[in-house]
This record gives structure tokens, C-alpha cells and sequence, in this order.
């Protein structure tokens, strides 16, 4: 198969072409080549797709597969069917969960509402923030010119919480750095599920879907599991002596922690509004071939990549050591 991949210089466009590339096809990755260095075995085509001309380097060439992982920018995702519809044969988009318009409700299926569609382009998911809907709507907008232009040829994964290596949200990966030091962690009393997905897991799907030619709409993810579960899964699988301290939501909401991600926050936890955030139906995604591995393994892969990373730096998401002894403190 020849596969080409709009990105693939980090994260799970990486992770796609060094699964495709590690199955022995023909990779090609276009990007401007500046987030940093594809696969080995894989090509850089450099192209700019914010200018309207900007992938001609890649006119006339033919591609069995495509998978495009644009962020915000309805018109990079515009730019690139309009100038090689013709010349791939099944396409995929990665869009997100932020699509749905309200998480508050249990999810039944792809089919629940979605967020109206914005056809625009924002610099970055940091800038959206005093817009949080803009993520979404401009995904909407992208999964309905792709299915518009490869109909049953086109794959949208709507992914949720992706971790492991090269992962730089700090969410996930967050748990298993804080567990690895020991000692009592703070954890949120929230009685909601959670999901996640090993990058490594979804780009063997994604690669999986290309070479199967599968098409459709999926949430992509693994079962939902009780966060307390799942935090006492990831303290068991680090190991070491771990005192879990369970906080009610409202003490933390008192103490001004945040849910979720940023500054002074306890990552995975969801506020009431999004509770059902982390209870997305996976079997049909399952059913058509995504495998997540055991916690355990996608634990020493996030662990893997903190430690890279430097356990004790500044984070994007979670508590500090002395945020977390304020908490302590004050229960």
C-alpha cells in the first residue's frame, strides 16, 4: 500500500506512519517538516497547507490510502480534498469526541447531536480556550467535507483521551508520573467512567482501516471503566507503596482545583456537564478491529515517555507537589 500522511511528524500521525512503515508499505509524509522528523523509512514531502497552493509538490502522484490528522483548520482539510480527491483511494480523517453537543446526557452513538459546523481555521487549541466549542464545530465542518467528497471510501475516527508515546497533554501520563513517586496521592472522589487510547493501539486501526478499506464513522477509544478504577489500576501497575486520598468534588471546587487539564487540576476528572464525556459506546469501533492493550502495558508507555520527558518538570496539567500537600493539608 502507498499511504500518505498529512502530518506524521508527531504524535499519532507519527505513530501511524511508523506502523505503516514497520508493516513494510510505501510511506509518504507531508509537512512542512518543522514539529520535528518522520519515521525512518518514511518520505517528507515539505508542503504548506496554509497556502492555497501549498501541496503541489504532491500533484500527480497516486496514494492507496490518506490520513489527514489537521487539528483546528477547516481550510487545510478543504485544501487537501479539493487538490488530491483524485488521486487517493480511501481517506482518513482523525476528528474527536468534541464533536458532540452535550455530554451532560448518556451517549447513545455516532448518530447523537453534534455541534453546529464552523468552516474557519484557529491557530491552536490553546487559543480556542475562550471558545471551547470552536475544537468541535470546525471537526463537524471537516467530517462533513470529507464524507462529501470519499462518501463510503472515508473513515472519521472521532478519537478520545489518546496517551502514551510522544503524548504532551500531561493528562493521562500525569497519573503514572504522580503514582511512581508514592506516598499519598490525591485522586478525585467522582463517580463517572473513563476512556483512553494507546497512540500506538489507534494508529494500528487507522492503518488496519487503510489497508481494509473500511469506511464510516467511529468513536475510537476502549471500554469505559470507572475512574476509581482505573486510577487504582494505574497505582497497582507502577507499583511501590501508593495511599490513594480520595477528595469530593466539592472540596476540590472549594480548594480551587480544576478538572480536567491546566494549571492546579486533577487530569481525568469531568465536571458534571461532561460527565458523560468518558462513556462513549466503543463496540462498534471494537467490532470493526480496534484493539486496545491491557492497562498495564499502556501504563509503562506513558511511564516510559514521563520519564523521557523529566518527571519533575513543569507541567501542562495536574498538581504540583506543593498544590498537593495545600490539599492534604486542608482535608
Amino acid at each position: 500500500m502507498r499511504l500518505l500522511v498529512l502530518g506524521g511528524t508527531r504524535f499519532l500521525g507519527r505513530a501511524v506512519a511508523a506502523e505503516a512503515v514497520r508493516r513494510g508499505h510505501d510511506v509518504v509524509c507531508a509537512a512542512r517538516g518543522e514539529s520535528g522528523a518522520v519515521p525512518e523509512g518514511a518520505t517528507l514531502v515539505k508542503v504548506d497547507r496554509g497556502a492555497d497552493d501549498g501541496l503541489v509538490a504532491l500533484a500527480g502522484e497516486r496514494f492507496d490510502a490518506a490520513v489527514d490528522v489537521a487539528t483546528i483548520s477547516y481550510p487545510w482539510v478543504r485544501r487537501a480534498l479539493d487538490a488530491l480527491r483524485d488521486q487517493v483511494g480511501h481517506w482518513t480523517f482523525i476528528s474527536s469526541i468534541s464533536v458532540y453537543s452535550d455530554f451532560s446526557a448518556r451517549p447513545t452513538g455516532v448518530g447523537d447531536p453534534v455541534l453546529p459546523p464552523r468552516e474557519e481555521q484557529v491557530d491552536s487549541i490553546a487559543a480556542s480556550k475562550d471558545d471551547p466549542d470552536a475544537y468541535g464545530s470546525i471537526k463537524v465542518a471537516s467530517e462533513n467535507a470529507v464524507r462529501a467528497a470519499f462518501g463510503d471510501r472515508a473513515l472519521i475516527v472521532r478519537a478520545g483521551l489518546i496517551t502514551g508515546p510522544d503524548d504532551l497533554h500531561d493528562r493521562f501520563g500525569y497519573w503514572p508520573a504522580r503514582m511512581v513517586r508514592g506516598g499519598r496521592v490525591v485522586v478525585p472522589d467522582a463517580d463517572i467512567s473513563m476512556q483512553y487510547i494507546d497512540v500506538r493501539d489507534l494508529a494500528a486501526w487507522i492503518v488496519d482501516s487503510g489497508e481494509n478499506g473500511t469506511g464510516g464513522t467511529f468513536d475510537a477509544a476502549g471500554p469505559a471503566v470507572p475512574l476509581r478504577g482505573l486510577l487504582r489500576g494505574i497505582a497497582d501497575a507502577v507499583g511501590g507503596e501508593v495511599e490513594l486520598v480520595p477528595v469530593s468534588p466539592e472540596k476540590l471546587a472549594e480548594l480551587k482545583i480544576n478538572p480536567w487539564a491546566g494549571p492546579r487540576s486533577l487530569p481525568l476528572w469531568l465536571p458534571e456537564s461532561h460527565r458523560w464525556m468518558g462513556g462513549r459506546d466503543m463496540a462498534p469501533a471494537l467490532a470493526a478491529g480496534l484493539t486496545p492493550r491491557a492497562l498495564v502495558d499502556a501504563v509503562a508507555g506513558a511511564l516510559a515517555h514521563e520519564r523521557a520527558l523529566g518527571l519533575d518538570r513543569e507541567r501542562r496539567a495536574g498538581l504540583t507537589a506543593e498544590e498537593e500537600a495545600e490539599i492534604l493539608a486542608a482535608l
